[in-house]
């Protein structure tokens, strides 16, 4: 645009001069009033070039401007375009995690009394948090996730509250007949037992009640159900065998195995084995004997009723470092209907010989019977009672006998999940 008016003005500068020029011989009495008039029009031409200066300086920051702002809207569409990026992977990372929880908890009143000794210090009233598993499970990819499981538990009789890791492991799930993990996971016999007798919160199946067997431990542990009619399932665990409670090292692995056969739906039949040192044998003590255990199981677990009952046998499960061996024995029995909407009466049955070999005398007997109420999703309450008995023999006070421990415990059970 500058060029083009200075072109013209120089072009109209030139013309005027060229007919001042031409017209002077017949005209030089004007000759100073046309010298006025080219000093004008030189002023003139001078104040446009300067409009034109300022108009071409306008113009340069104008495109200043312009470019600061394309870099202004390139940086924020940049930073916005990072910024949905971050969002869309925290959004993916939150959506791939999940948090749960699970609560045992009871108020009761317990009697319990020593035909000895008389009344232990567990009697009274008292709160507990048996258990309260605080749960997060990240999803990686299709395959491959994470979970890490707390386990926090109080109880009223010895004041104490304890915090564990239960399970942490890496799970890579090839297939539903294939899911493998490594870390504090599951054992393959208790939590599937649990699932069938449906009653937890109440009490412990009847291998975990006695202390015959770990709900989780640390190793490698591979299970899956087989077949498209999902009628077989099994799991297996190679472990350090001494529980999630203690992580440490032993001289050598034991091993867990089920099978599991569903020959309709809701039922199944079941067979499980334990081997093992029990995480007992080091580099510098020897195991004098291995521990054994064999799991039976037949049950039927619907919305409308359960039924089941379990059997174990076990050999040297407390005498791997001492030089007398040991069996021992059990079975349980249980059951439970809905008789309406959300309640649902169970009942429960144990007897158990818990030395065969050392001492005939020493059993368990144990049953409990309540009412169920699912106050809504998630949270449950039950009235109970329970009754256990214990006797072994005893050698004081003289004359050697046969003591009996005998509990009663009356209260209500809860279980809150999520």
């Amino acid at each position: 645009m500058r060029s083009k008016l200075i072109a013209v003005a120089i072009a109209a500068g030139l013309g005027l001069t060229s007919v001042a020029a031409s017209a002077a011989p017949a005209q030089s009495r004007t000759a100073a009033a046309n010298n006025g008039e080219i000093e004008q029009l030189k002023a003139q031409l001078a104040a446009l070039q300067a409009k034109v200066d300022e108009l071409e300086q306008r113009t340069d920051a104008q495109s200043e401007i312009n470019v600061s702002t394309g870099q202004a809207v390139e940086k924020a569409t940049n930073v916005t375009a990072a910024s949905d990026k971050k969002l869309a992977a925290l959004s993916k990372a939150i959506n791939n995690t999940t948090l749960s929880g699970k609560m045992f908890f009871d108020f009761t009143s317990i009697d319990d009394k020593n035909s000895d000794k008389g009344k232990s210090d567990k009697s009274g009233f008292g709160l507990d948090v048996k258990r309260f598993y605080l749960g997060v499970d990240h999803k990686f990819n299709d395959i491959w996730s994470a979970n890490l499981t707390t386990d926090f538990n109080y109880v009223s009789n010895d004041g104490q509250t304890s915090v564990f890791v239960k399970k942490a492991y890496v799970q890579g799930k090839f297939d539903d007949a294939a899911v493998f993990r490594v870390g504090s996971a599951d054992m393959p016999w208790i939590p599937f037992a649990e699932k069938y007798y449906g009653f937890r919160y109440v009490e412990n199946t009847i291998t975990d009640r006695l202390k015959y067997g770990n709900s989780a431990d640390w190793g490698l542990h591979l299970g899956g159900d087989i077949g498209a009619s999902k009628s077989l399932n099994y799991a297996v665990s190679v472990v350090n065998g001494n529980g999630y409670k203690n992580p440490g090292r032993s001289k050598g692995v034991d091993f867990e195995g089920r099978v599991g056969f569903v020959p309709f739906e809701n039922m199944v039949v079941a067979v499980g084995g334990y081997s093992g040192n029990r995480g007992q044998e080091t580099e510098n003590i020897d195991a004098l004997h291995t521990a054994s255990r064999g799991d039976f199981m037949v049950a039927y677990a619907s919305k409308a009723f359960r039924v089941g009952a379990e059997y174990f046998t076990a050999k040297n499960w407390n005498n791997v470092r001492t030089l007398s061996s040991d069996k021992a024995d059990g079975y349980s029995l249980w059951g439970s209907v809905a008789v309406a909407d959300n309640v649902n009466i169970f009942a429960r049955y144990d007897n158990a010989k818990l030395s065969k070999t050392l001492d005939s005398a020493n059993k368990d007997v144990y049953y409990n019977a309540g009412v169920e109420y699912q106050v809504t999703k998630g949270f449950k309450l039950a009235g109970v009672w329970k009754h256990g008995k214990v006797e072994k023999s005893v050698t004081t006070p003289v004359p050697p006998h046969v003591q009996n421990t005998k509990t009663n415990e009356v209260g209500v059970f809860g279980e809150v999940s999520f």
